[in-house]
């Protein structure tokens, strides 16, 4: 394993399943997708059945908060240790190149692994390695309980780069006819195609000196119009904010008792090109279950009358209105079970964006006891049915450009929690590639 420590990445050891095992069972979608649909995971259980899989070695965070957790933990752990000693994973050294196919898009990245060391999660990091989005600290210990005592991490975290000159990944996408093919599969449950390649030591040592040319401070000033001193974005959170921020939390744990020269201290990632043509910003919606209080009410006393409300016939006249609206106002869909679809409009919000507008009301809403709880939903479908539902809501959000991404973390800092997210559900990343942390 090769570090190097400039620009925060280790060339790390992988372990990715023996020849033979069937990978459309292996490898299963990221954890915390379809929280509120039970029916996907029961679908991936029934696929599964008793098949090596990494299903077997993750927590779908549908069942966290749910009775029996702490006994699939431990069975979690317990099958990892099997995997190993069974030979059911096989180690080899080097950084993956990956291609996923899905909803006719084609995305590329490079795994590897990145320093802890060099990550900050907290409100007004200015680290190598930063969240674009807010980290709910509260959300970790349960997640921690996962990662700690675990012999290995399997990552469905996408890490964004911003390369508008193509230099780092793109180049290995040109040369991968020659690479050995480490795998190449149909995922479950129509989520497209997955393959990987072994990348060599050439394309390595290519890839290092052009991520050191994207943290050259005279490179990034002049990208951002911003002066040399500014502190250096190299990597920034695409997806799996909070699986970072768990692994730098157990690792700020662990190192006064190992040391800094221990496998925690790397984190095994997926790194992507932002302006890759195949990536796609999509926004992330809300929907709260059981309601008790009003929601007009709450809205009218944090904002009084600088918003609007209009009811609309249909869903798609909702979405419709959402998507195309230009102006300066924050417009945004609204479903409530039984009552239909309308859209709520916002005068002179002081957030810079309208998912700003409605968490901070949401927080407010669900602190008072507003209803039962919140989740964070992918696409359009989605948010309609489950707001749909009696005594609840949904909230539908309009989209980001992902070129803004970059240059408003550098300058403001992290975006409001759960953005943005890097396509809709079924194009999230797949567990596939696992690396020993014990």
């Amino acid at each position: 394993m090769k570090i190097i420590s400039d620009i925060g990445i280790q060339i790390p050891q992988v372990y990715l399943p023996k020849a033979g095992i069937d990978l459309r069972k292996w490898a299963v979608i990221a954890c915390d997708q379809f929280t509120s649909e039970p029916e996907y995971w029961n679908q991936v259980q029934k696929i599964v059945t008793d098949a090596p899989s990494t299903l077997n070695l993750t927590l779908p965070e549908v069942y966290l908060e749910k009775q029996g957790a702490e006994p699939r933990i431990q069975n979690i752990q317990s099958t990892m240790r099997k995997y190993l000693d069974g030979g059911v994973l096989q180690p080899r050294e080097g950084l993956i190149y990956v291609e996923r196919s899905v909803a006719g898009k084609r995305r590329k990245g490079i795994v590897l692994a990145l320093d802890l060391e060099q990550y900050d999660y907290t409100k007004g990091s200015s680290s190598l390695i930063r969240a674009t989005e807010g980290t709910i600290v509260e959300r970790l210990p349960p997640r921690m309980k996962i990662r700690e005592g675990a012999a290995l991490e399997l990552p469905h975290i996408l890490v964004l780069i911003d390369d508008p000159k193509q230099t780092v990944i793109e180049p290995v996408q040109a040369a991968k006819s020659k690479l050995e093919k480490l795998y190449d599969f149909d995922l479950m449950l129509d989520s497209g195609h997955l393959t990987g390649y072994a990348v060599n030591t050439d394309l390595e040592n290519k890839i290092v000196e052009a991520l050191r040319e994207l943290a050259k401070p005279e490179t990034f000033a002049a990208k951002y119009g911003i002066g040399r001193d500014k502190p250096i974005l190299l990597f920034a959170m695409g997806d799996g904010n909070h699986s970072l921020a768990t692994a730098k939390a157990v690792w700020e744990k662990m190192k006064p008792k190992v040391g800094m020269d221990h496998p925690a201290r790397y984190a095994l990632v997926e790194i992507e090109n932002v302006h890759d043509e195949g990536l796609e910003f999509e926004p992330i919606h809300r929907v709260v279950f059981g309601l008790k209080k009003s929601l007009f009410a709450k809205i009218d006393s944090i904002v009084g009358r600088s918003f609007e409300y209009t009811p609309v016939a249909t869903a798609d006249e909702m979405v419709k209105a959402v998507d195309q609206y230009q102006g300066e106002n924050h417009v945004l869909g609204f479903v409530v079970g039984g009552k239909g679809f309308g859209v709520l409009e916002f005068a002179h919000p002081s957030s810079n964006l309208p998912v700003g507008t409605i968490q901070s009301i949401l927080d407010a809403f669900m602190k008072d006891g507003g209803a039962d709880k919140i989740d964070y939903v992918h696409g359009k479908e989605v948010v309609v049915k489950l707001g749909s539902e009696p005594k609840n809501a949904g909230f539908y959000l309009p989209g980001m450009s992902k070129s803004d991404l970059f240059k408003t973390v550098i300058l403001d800092g992290a975006l409001p929690r759960k953005t943005f997210s890097m396509g809709e559900a079924r194009e999230k990343r797949f567990y596939m590639e696992a690396r020993k942390i014990a």
